[in-house]
């Protein structure tokens, strides 16, 4: 059964986090940007490479017999994960950015044309932009922002109203990378369904904090990344509804995603290797699988009350520093956003460094969301499970710091 959060244990899981930076203990709070990954994790990647480094798939000997039972593992087990119906409805991706981008230049190649619409959300980031912008261009399509309010929420009325028969796609983070805001994604794909429109939610940030159901909350496409939840870097899915994936023509070509091949053309294989030529990253999925067993050995009620009362301290913590002010107070996951007046992101970033507190800086891949909110920059810290709350309450003393020496 689910464990309690002990952090005393679970730093323990983290070699990362037991070190030092510029001779002090290291606060580690760039976790949106990426997690820090337990023994769990690296334990099973070296185990893979030690005994079963072997290719998956294409092999009839033992070793990649095994390989190819922890990869095929690894599939079922991001399936129910999230709630998906069948576990070919998951394509393993490169990253989320990937997921992405094969929606668009495959679905969207397909079937975009001139007038058509692709609605975004005002708060993406720039992997959910580009990639519609590149196809619209091709198509004749129109990609449209959808504006949010100054507290950090989109703004529904205006969605609804852009909402109509020239919309094909809607495209929405369900947790802000560079404000935390949670979007109201089930709401939002039911009235873009009422137009006829397809639904695509970015959950990057959303799957290490909060439990997600794909078909509860009614989308189309859901794109993921292993390591913003305890998993390897290189390493993403896509899930699609599996009517959608077998219309839609292959992304790139290759190996493992025919059925058969000759000069006078080739045929494809069904799903899920239709998406995934050539050599997968066999120890990035099989290590992604040893994250969502260990991150499915916590109680998902006490994972989000601890990074709550962390958001809760934060928050309190940078608003009490002469200057400072949090941007977005719309409701989030564990991530507080801020300012201050007498100093740059970057310079509090570098400050903050000086002292083992590793945050974020700069506009985080969110250029267009920084533009509306008036600011050229944020600094960001976000939180993971293994934080404790006195590394919240260390902001304090750091940001005044900051506030002294820029004062």
């Amino acid at each position: 059964m689910a464990t309690a959060l002990d952090l005393g244990i679970l730093r323990d899981q983290f070699p990362a986090l037991n070190q030092e930076v510029r001779g002090r203990p290291l606060i580690y709070l760039d976790n949106a940007a990426t997690t820090q990954k337990p023994w769990a994790v690296l334990r099973e990647m070296q185990r893979y490479y030690q005994h079963d480094n072997a290719n998956v798939h294409r092999g009839v000997h033992k070793l990649s017999q095994r390989a190819t039972e922890s990869f095929d593992a690894a599939r079922v087990k991001l399936q129910k994960f999230v709630g998906a119906e069948h576990s070919h409805e998951i394509i393993f991706t490169k990253g989320c950015t990937e997921a992405i981008n094969l929606v668009a230049h495959s679905w969207g190649l397909a079937n975009l044309k001139p007038g058509d619409e692709i609605l975004l959300s005002g708060m993406e980031h720039h992997a959910d932009i580009v990639p519609w912008q590149l196809v619209a261009e091709r198509t004749g399509a129109t990609v449209r922002p959808i504006p949010i309010l100054p507290s950090g929420e989109l703004d529904l009325e205006a969605y609804g109203q852009m909402l109509s028969e020239k919309t094909r796609l809607v495209g929405c983070v369900h947790a802000s990378n560079a404000l935390g805001t949670i979007n109201p994604v089930q709401k939002m794909a039911e009235m873009a369904h009422a137009v006829g429109a397809l639904f695509l939610a970015d959950g990057a940030q959303m799957l290490a904090h909060g439990r997600v159901d794909v078909r509860e909350l009614g989308v189309d496409f859901y794109a993921m990344s292993a390591h913003k939840m305890y998993g390897p870097t290189g390493v993403g899915a896509l899930y699609g509804r599996a009517e959608l994936l077998e219309a839609m023509p292959p992304f790139q070509g290759g190996g493992d995603m025919i059925r058969t091949v000759s000069w006078d053309g080739t045929t494809f294989a069904g799903l899920p290797n239709k998406f995934e030529p050539g050599t997968p990253n066999i120890a990035g999925v099989i290590g992604w699988g040893a994250a969502l067993d260990w991150l499915g050995g916590f109680d998902p009620e006490a994972i989000h009350a601890h990074e709550m009362e962390l958001l809760r301290v934060a928050t309190a913590t940078v608003e009490q520093i002469p200057g400072a002010r949090v941007v977005g107070t719309a409701e989030k996951v564990a991530v507080v956003s801020f300012v201050m007046e007498q100093a740059h992101p970057h310079d509090i970033g570098t400050m903050l460094d000086q002292q083992a507190i590793a945050i974020r800086t700069g506009h985080h891949c969110c250029m267009p969301l920084m533009k509306s909110l008036g600011v050229p920059a944020t600094a960001r810290a976000s939180f993971a499970l293994y934080n404790e709350v006195s590394e919240a309450e260390a902001l304090g003393p750091a940001l005044l710091r900051v506030a002294e020496t820029f004062g």
